[in-house]
This record gives structure tokens, sequence and C-alpha cells, in this order.
């Protein structure tokens, strides 16, 4: 018996994109406030469940074909290289710089070299929870 889950799959379409502007958002506010690679990722990775939650797995890998355990790796290594590029150039290991750039739409910006770490550790989240969601999916 097939079940009809229309509602719950038009208010997760929904819910969906509010979620990941929120995981964006979390992430972007991290290196001067509450937030980050790590609660961002764990927000985004929410947004992914749900989907997998209300559709079925082939439906949403064919609308999101990543393997995850890739992109943890990817994050992994992106945190890790980023970690160490200072010692590259004299300085210590996850020592950071930061400038002010005059964006055209945005006005002066701060950006710093930590968001590459921290999009390296929410890429590890999101590949990890993911991971672990499915894999427990495939036991039952």
């Amino acid at each position: 018996m097939k079940v009809n889950d229309v509602i719950l799959q038009t208010v997760t379409r929904i819910v969906v994109f509010i979620i990941l502007t929120l995981g964006v958002y979390l992430f972007l506010s991290g290196h001067n406030s509450p937030g980050g690679g790590f609660i961002g990722g764990l927000v985004l990775a929410s947004a992914l469940v749900l989907l997998y939650l209300a559709f079925d797995i082939e439906t949403v890998h064919k609308g999101i074909p990543f393997d995850f355990k890739r992109v943890a790796a990817l994050g992994a290594f992106i945190a890790v290289t980023s970690g160490f590029m200072p010692v590259i150039f004299g300085k210590q290991f996850l020592n950071q710089t930061f400038s002010h750039f005059n964006l055209p739409v945005f006005g002066e910006t701060e950006l710093a070299t930590v968001i590459i770490f921290e999009a390296g550790v929410a890429l590890a989240v999101v590949g990890v929870v993911v991971t672990i969601i499915l894999s427990i999916s495939e036991d039952v």
C-alpha cells in the first residue's frame, strides 16, 4: 500500500528552504558571533535529513547526487589544510588573518581566512551526519 504524503512533501519543500537559509546565516555569522561551521553544518544536515524523511532515498539522490562520505573527507581535508597553510608562511598552526574590503553591493566587509576552516568543518559535519542517518536507514 502506497502512503500519500503530499502534505508532508509540500511543507518539506518550503521548510527546507527556510532551514538552509538559517544554516547559511549561522555559518556566516560564526567568526564574530555564536555560530560557525559546526552548528551551521548541523542545521544544513537537518535539512537534508528532513528531505530523506519526506521523500524516499532514490528521489533525494537524484536531486542531490553526492557521496556524503566524500563530502565528509573533503571537509576534513579543507579544515586540516587551512590549519597548516599559516605554517608554510612561518606563522603558528591555525593562525588567521583578516582584512576589510569595499564590495559594491555590501559596502565595507571584513573577510577572514577562518571562513575556509569553518567551511571545512561544515562540510565534514554535513557529510558525517547524513552518512550516519543513511547507514541507520539501511539497517531498518
